[in-house]
């Protein structure tokens, strides 16, 4: 038997979303943008999913652009953004622990010649606001800030970050693919210009994203084409039954995002409630997601605790870093002891968890650890 704790790389599919998405596969197959009774059929789920993401994030539907995903939303905001920018303003700032595609999209535009700043955190994964408005000048085109962070969860500022990006006269954007769906957002309250979002991480299929744009930005399109996103912003086909799953999603998360996030409180508790001490959370106890808990056993080898838990699916780190065989660059920004960072674990959870998977799952960790703990001895 295994059970699944890895939410934060993807979730499964609600059976309602894939319900939402039959018919699109089959009956109403047609290309959405074709001028015809199945193109219309096609266009009404588009519409429809358009309506349901944008609500979701306290905008009007015309915002949202779609995309393959976040990966590819980050890199059309980033990108897009900085070329597009004023004359004089050259400078992208971004913290050190978000995600690869944002770091890497930043060194891409840093290699072209634009200016990068990529400012450090403080040891619980927060931004200090002081650090972040000393960064802020003329110079600056765009700010860009995780809302929460995949490795760690922790929940960054986004409201006082936002304040801070508009009276430097910059743009500010969020890769909101851990938060959306999960956590109350409103783009104006915030102050977002620019929001990327992802369904496959609020039980929806792989493969599909957005961007959400505020009205009167200029972007420089990164994918050419029949323009046919955002009026020519972004090219390609888009596919139904994918954003029938996306906007089901969405509407989903909006009617029981209170009750999600219950209950991923209540698994955090007993989680930590029955795991041996001692043990570190890795990142801010208080400003966090609480379905995402990265910890660190101390004096544990974690490659080896990562293969004695089989019957778990959990991981060392970041799905994407631990592919690529990478060290957490996120434990690295917020100060991890390396022999610390090797033992560290993330286990995620979510709406399908229960609180049988918990108690199993912390045995099995549990024994585990006091094994290693025993034989070291």
């Amino acid at each position: 038997m295994s059970i699944y704790l890895d939410y934060q790389a993807t979730t499964p599919v609600d059976p309602r979303v894939l319900a939402a998405m039959q018919p699109y596969w089959d009956t109403h197959f047609g290309n959405p943008h074709s001028q015809h009774r199945s193109g219309w059929q096609a266009a009404a789920a588009v519409d429809l999913a358009r309506e349901n993401v944008a609500t979701l994030v306290g905008a009007p539907a015309e915002w949202c652009i779609f995309t393959s995903g976040a990966t590819e939303a980050n890199n059309l905001a980033l990108k897009g953004a900085m070329e597009a920018a004023p004359q004089g303003r050259r400078r992208l700032v971004t913290l050190a622990t978000e995600h690869s595609c944002v770091l890497e999209s930043a060194r891409a535009l840093e290699a072209r010649g634009f200016d990068l700043t990529i400012l450090p955190v403080e040891s619980d994964g927060l931004i200090d606001l002081t650090i972040l408005q000393d960064a802020l000048d003329e110079d600056v085109a765009l700010v860009s800030v995780m809302a929460v962070n995949n490795e760690i969860g922790v929940i960054q500022p986004l409201k006082q970050i936002g304040g801070l990006a508009k009276a430097a006269g910059a743009l500010f954007h969020s890769d909101a693919a851990q938060a959306f769906g999960r956590m109350p957002i409103d783009t104006n309250d915030l102050g977002i210009d620019l929001l990327s979002i992802s369904a496959h991480k609020i039980y929806g299929p792989k493969g599909v994203g957005a961007l959400l744009i505020r009205p009167g930005m200029s972007l420089s399109p990164q994918m050419h084409g029949g323009g046919q996103e955002g009026r020519g912003l972004r090219s390609g086909t888009l596919p139904p039954a994918l954003l029938a799953g996306l906007g089901a999603a969405a509407k989903l998360a909006s009617e029981q995002m209170k009750e999600d996030a219950d209950h991923s409180r209540r698994l955090w508790d007993l989680m930590l409630g029955r795991l041996p001490q001692p043990f570190q959370v890795n990142g801010s106890i208080v400003h966090r997601w609480y379905g995402n808990l990265n910890i660190a056993f101390p004096g544990i080898d974690g490659s080896r605790l990562l293969s004695d838990l089989r019957g778990l699916m959990i991981s060392s780190g970041a799905a994407c870093a631990s592919a690529a065989g990478r060290k957490s660059h996120v434990l690295q920004a917020i100060g991890t002891d390396p022999a610390l960072a090797r033992a560290s674990l993330r286990i995620g959870w979510g709406r399908f968890t229960t609180e049988e998977d918990i108690e199993e799952a912390s045995t099995m960790i549990a024994e585990a650890v006091q094994a290693q703990r025993k034989m070291a001895a």
